[in-house]
């Protein structure tokens, strides 16, 4: 395939930055320079507000039933399209072709969910105290959204905010990341061959920290969704906060996987490798700190060992690839770093722990063993391909270590008992526990963290809430 420089696109125009600006695209498989991004300045950002501001005029007055046409439609869109875009992903992302698919697949239905969503948007009406009057519960679109999502999953993060704000009634300005804009522009392109309005979708890259300043502190902007790290996040909530805005926060994790002695070992390794080592790691989900009952803890390690060995490295267009590259070179620094942390505090290197080849962004899967609560990786997220095990004796010690860090966003756990189930779906304090399976971030489940993960729900019925106001009104004959 061809890999198109990607342009912004402002009401309804795919357009160059005002300064001429661009950014070049890598591939992370090979290092090369496959492209070029153009960069927003502020005048193109205030062009994005005034356009947003239009295209909600508009779109909020279509109505809810009309706007799941345009959105089923989009759905289908990507669906024919998905090979293309797919291939772009991997082109710029690195992950696997089927991995790529697949998350364009889930994109369309998280489009077609919201889609029907949308059209339930329901107010109520509330029995009055006094004959003849009516008193209406009413949910209106909260106005101009604007969207920051990252390069790990640069359909998937965007869809849940676009689906979300456009089926309850809202334009939106997507700040995508700059590593991977093709994809992303490939999404918004089937909403606008959808018949979307102009304004009602807005995209633009740049500087992230002078692009997410002035669209969060201008006043036409109603609402704010951010997907990255918990150091940004935090410093964007605050930003957001001094102007009263609607914030909605998926940050970073550090999840733990318990697997008890009871455990199905070798299923527990199966879905709890698949988890660990999509896209490299670059998951915030992805299981990180493996806690293990005693009894089993060698067998899970030596099978779990056993299985990240004969994992295939390569190129994601390669389609016998099971896990690609790391996004940029940046991220192979970090993993070498954490990795030579952990050795120098006593942990041992059971298999990995380098780079793979000389060329592309390859890192071999890692798992670590007897990592202290000292090693940097057992207190900040690696987001990359390291496993770290660690045993535990009894339930207590599982959920202690399980809840040690700030971080609360996903948590696993393997038993074939249900007491044992129910003590760790109500002991583990994160937003999702997925338990003796992988069933997260459907597009009708909620996605949500708790403590330093964030706030605020993406998917499900609960991820429209954030893009709907309340308002009540209390009415009498004349």
């Amino acid at each position: 395939m061809t890999y198109q420089d990607t342009l912004l696109h402002i009401g309804g125009r795919w357009s160059e930055g005002s300064g001429g600006g661009r950014i070049p695209v890598l591939n992370p498989a090979t290092e090369e320079t496959i492209g070029w991004v153009a960069k927003a300045e502020k005048a193109d950002l205030e062009q994005a507000v005034a356009a947003a501001v239009k295209g909600f005029q508009v779109w909020r007055r279509v109505s809810a039933f009309e706007r799941s046409k345009v959105m089923r439609k989009a759905a289908d869109i990507i669906r024919e399209r998905t090979e293309d875009i797919a291939r772009a992903m991997t082109t710029e992302q690195g992950k696997p072709l089927a991995q790529a698919r697949l998350e364009t697949l889930t994109a369309a239905d998280m489009t077609e969910w919201f889609a029907e969503e949308g059209r339930r948007v329901y107010g109520r009406v509330i029995p009055a105290r006094a004959e003849g009057i009516y008193q209406l519960s009413l949910r209106e679109p909260v106005g101009p959204v604007a969207a920051f999502t990252p390069w790990n999953f640069p359909i998937s993060q965007i869809i849940k905010k676009l689906a979300a704000a456009l089926a309850g009634g809202c334009s939106i300005i997507i700040k995508a990341a700059e590593e991977t804009p093709a994809s992303a522009a490939a999404l918004v392109q089937a909403f606008l061959d959808a018949g979307m309005p102009d304004g009602v979708i807005n995209l633009v890259f740049g500087a992230p920290a002078e692009i997410s300043e002035y669209l969060i502190t201008h006043p036409d902007i109603r609402k704010v969704s951010f997907t990255g790290s918990t150091a940004i996040g935090k410093q964007l909530a605050s930003l957001a906060g001094l102007h009263m805005k609607r914030v909605t926060m998926e940050l970073g994790g550090h999840a733990p996987a318990i697997v008890f002695d009871d455990a199905d070992v070798d299923k527990a390794v199966t879905v709890l490798l698949a988890a660990k080592y999509r896209n490299a790691g670059q998951v915030c989900i992805a299981p990180t700190r493996f806690i293990v009952q005693e009894n089993v803890y060698d067998q899970f390690v030596s099978t779990f060992v056993d299985k990240a060995e004969k994992l295939k490295v390569g190129n994601g267009m390669d389609e016998s690839t099971e896990m690609g590259p790391l996004a940029h070179d940046r991220r192979v620094a970090a993993m070498e770093s954490l990795i030579q942390d952990a050795i120098a505090k006593g942990a041992k290197v059971r298999t990995g722990g380098e780079r793979s080849g000389n060329k592309g962004y390859f890192f071999k899967p890692t798992v670590i063993t007897d990592a202290s609560v000292e090693t940097t990786a057992m207190n900040l997220e690696p987001f990359g391909p390291i496993a770290l095990m660690s045993r535990f004796d009894g339930l207590e010690d599982a959920i202690g270590e399980a809840n040690r860090l700030p971080y609360g966003l996903a948590a696993y756990a393997f038993t074939r008992s249900a007491k044992t189930s129910i003590d760790i779906a109500n002991g583990v304090e994160s937003g999702m526990i997925s338990i003796n399976q992988n069933g997260l971030a459907l597009p009708e489940t909620p996605f949500a963290g708790i403590k330093d993960s964030g706030y605020g729900a993406e998917g499900g019925s609960e991820g429209i809430e954030a893009y709907v106001n309340t308002r009540f009104v209390s009415q009498s004959g004349a």
